[in-house]
């Protein structure tokens, strides 16, 4: 498993869990739910934010968001 933030663009993950229970709420209602997938779209030169595709729109999320957010890999 591995943190959002280590994603490289174009890579497409399952969401498993999140590490900060007080994001848990405001990442679930931006549609960052256990089981949705995502793609990483594009990451800012200086790696914050980032740019991912969740439930069917783009989304940017700083990078100590992104840090809370454990991916499965190889989600299709």
């Amino acid at each position: 498993m591995k943190r959002l933030s280590e994603l490289e663009p174009g890579t497409v993950a399952r969401i498993h869990s999140f590490e900060n229970n007080d994001l848990f709420l405001k990442l679930m209602e931006m549609g960052c739910v256990p089981g949705e997938l995502i793609r990483v779209e594009q990451i800012a030169p200086l790696g914050d934010p980032i740019s991912i595709t969740v439930a069917g729109y783009n989304l940017s999320l700083r990078l100590d968001e992104a840090e809370n957010i454990f991916m499965e890999e190889g989600g299709k």
